[in-house]
């Protein structure tokens, strides 16, 4: 798989991992209260509020844990402040990772993912070492059946979005990071509310691996995402259909 399809793989496969080691809430609970805490306790004024709300409740996270996390960010009583933090570095095959965490301790977590990479076969390198690799995009997606490609197509332009693609599943919708809260915001209005919404970092080249570099990259990854400081692991491989269903079997 090349292009848009691996950047879609590489969200699918994200969310399916957290999901199974119960580490999604985890992660949420802290963009909620990071985001409470950088903006507006109002989702209204603070699209990036919004947008983990979204994702919450696409994980079914119970009202009330939801409701504490933004709470806590706001000032409701938990003083625990996280800090963004972006690492990258490069994994087996010659990939390039860009990963994201929320850390009440730079060190530990520094420490925690430097061990991860050099575990992994990778390497962590500087600020912007692979940044350039990548564009920081909007992501919008919804299920096929939420409108026809057409509609979804001529709507998502209509609003501003820089691409639309569809598949038989699912509708891609891209956007600048300036257009993404107006995009979605008129999309939600037209189709409801979206399977996911947020801010990405899109792979503008790809390394293609084999299987045997895919494994040890997919384990990289997955290591990482365990980490309950990294929020998001992204990378620019290419595999093969062929090579994931025989990683998968």
């Amino acid at each position: 798989m090349a292009g848009h399809s691996q950047f879609k793989n590489i969200m699918y496969r994200k969310g399916a991992q957290d999901a199974k080691r119960g580490k999604l809430f985890t992660k949420l609970i802290r963009e909620l209260t990071t985001a409470a805490r950088v903006g507006s306790p109002a989702p209204s004024a603070n699209p990036r509020l919004k947008a983990a709300i979204l994702a919450a409740r696409e994980a079914n996270m119970p009202k009330d844990t939801l409701e504490r996390a933004v709470k806590r960010g706001s000032g409701g009583g938990d003083d625990t402040a996280y800090e963004e933090v972006r690492y990258e570095g490069y994994g087996p095959g010659g990939v390039a990772l860009i990963v994201e965490a929320l850390t009440d301790n730079r060190n530990r977590t520094a420490s925690e993912v430097r061990a991860a990479f050099s575990k992994g076969g990778g390497a962590l390198g500087e600020t912007n070492s692979v940044a350039f690799m990548f564009e920081r995009v909007g992501d919008i997606a919804y299920g096929a059946k939420a409108a026809s490609a057409e509609a979804m197509f001529e709507a998502a332009l209509e609003a501003g979005a820089t691409n639309v693609e569809s598949a038989p599943t699912v509708h891609e919708i891209v956007t600048t990071v300036e257009d993404f809260a107006q995009v979605r915001d008129a999309l939600e209005a037209n189709f409801g509310t979206p399977e996911r919404a947020k801010l990405a970092w899109r792979p503008t080249t790809t390394v293609a691996v084999d299987d045997r570099a895919a494994e040890s990259l997919f384990k990289l990854i997955e290591s990482l995402e365990d980490n309950d400081d990294v929020q998001t692991v992204w990378a620019n491989y290419e595999v093969a259909d062929a090579v994931l269903q025989k990683l998968a079997g």
